[in-house]
């Protein structure tokens, strides 16, 4: 087969071309040290590039939310342990003035004195915000969930986040379950009956007062520093409900404590200079101790549950970006060792053609 000078030209011509475009193809992998810049460079790993950016992107929002979530739960389990502390020197304060045998009318109303300030601290803990939002007040986190009188005007939502694509944990206890005791078991272990529920009477006795005793809140009383004298405040725990102080255990017995109550109760026993009442009231302190307990262990569950999600969420991101290195990263020996072996190829490959289209057909015709 003739071999003419413009095939030689051309298979020069593409050699040198190939060698070129491999050079600056190295080249711009040493300048962005990515092996993988344009999805036509490797189809398949571009796509799992792709998906692996995205999984990061969403890692890093999940990341976020459950770091704030967090927050919320150790500052709420924060408030509560106040709350506790609130509980604790309440029972300090019944003890000694029911069993001490130096207490006397003027050290009990000294005593009520710090029990209505320990109502309004405990008012304080449960209008507790981060930011500028509310931490028990459930879904309504602008305005405080409860007023002076411990009334509660919230709700009962639960504030969910999603920690990954198929799980979701509340950052947020309403304070109507921490303060009011709703949807709190009993010792027993039972849940309170719904709403409407049959109930048998002999099992289950229920107060007979108001239109629905199921779902009726505990009534706070006023605050006996109202009160002038022992006598009327005698006379406001017998007629706020109806009965004696001793039978409002039974609202204890299907639902939870409301711990303003048993602030408020105290308070007008000491005020009213009742050792008995002041005494059975330890059995309602410790019952609102225990539900504070209870919501603390609840929201540290929670927080152990965001920290764990946390670190696999972290592991889950390291794993990601480590693939996308494999996939997208250069070599940075192997780039080099390339483009010398390239370089020099290039090099040789244009010493080989300078000498084989060096005649021409000038040369030819001399």
């Amino acid at each position: 087969m003739r071999i003419a000078d413009k095939m030689n030209f051309d298979q020069v011509n593409a050699t040198l071309g190939k060698n070129r475009t491999d050079m600056a193809e190295l080249q711009n992998q040493a300048a962005t040290q990515k092996k993988l810049t344009k999805p036509s460079d490797d189809p398949l790993a571009a796509t799992r590039v792709l998906q692996t950016r995205t999984e990061i992107e969403a890692g890093k929002q999940f990341l976020k939310s459950v770091g704030q979530a967090k927050n919320f739960l150790e500052y709420s389990d924060q408030s509560l342990g106040e709350l506790a502390e609130v509980f604790m020197r309440a029972k300090e304060l019944a003890i000694s003035q029911s069993n001490d045998a130096s207490a006397s009318e003027s050290t009990r109303q000294v005593a009520a004195t710090e029990v209505e300030q320990l109502f309004a601290q405990s008012v304080q803990v449960g209008n507790r915000k981060q930011g500028d939002r509310f931490l028990f007040g459930g879904f309504r986190t602008t305005r405080p969930p409860f007023d002076a009188n411990g009334n509660y005007k919230g709700d009962s939502g639960e504030m969910k986040i999603t920690i990954n694509k198929e799980a979701q944990v509340a950052m947020n206890m309403p304070g109507d379950r921490i303060f009011l005791g709703k949807s709190v078991q009993t010792p027993s272990g039972t849940t309170p009956p719904t709403p409407g529920e049959n109930r048998d009477p002999k099992v289950d006795p229920q107060p007979t007062h108001g239109n629905d005793p199921a779902v009726r809140p505990a009534k706070i009383r006023a605050p006996a520093s109202r009160f002038s004298t022992p006598n009327e405040a005698a006379a406001e725990m017998k007629s706020a409900d109806g009965e004696e102080p001793n039978n409002l255990g039974e609202s204890w017995k299907t639902k939870g404590t409301n711990v303003f109550k048993v602030l408020s109760d105290l308070e007008i026993a000491l005020r009213a200079n009742d050792k008995q009442s002041v005494q059975e009231s330890l059995d309602h302190i410790d019952e609102a101790l225990a539900q504070v307990v209870i919501a603390r262990s609840t929201l540290g569950a929670r927080a152990q549950t965001l920290t764990s999600a946390m670190e696999s969420l972290q592991k889950g991101q390291v794993d990601a970006k480590t693939l996308q290195s494999n996939l997208e990263d250069a070599d940075t020996f192997e780039l080099v060792s390339d483009i010398n072996k390239t370089e020099s190829t290039l090099k040789a490959s244009l010493q080989t053609s300078g000498k084989l289209i060096q005649p021409s057909l000038l040369d030819f015709l001399r």
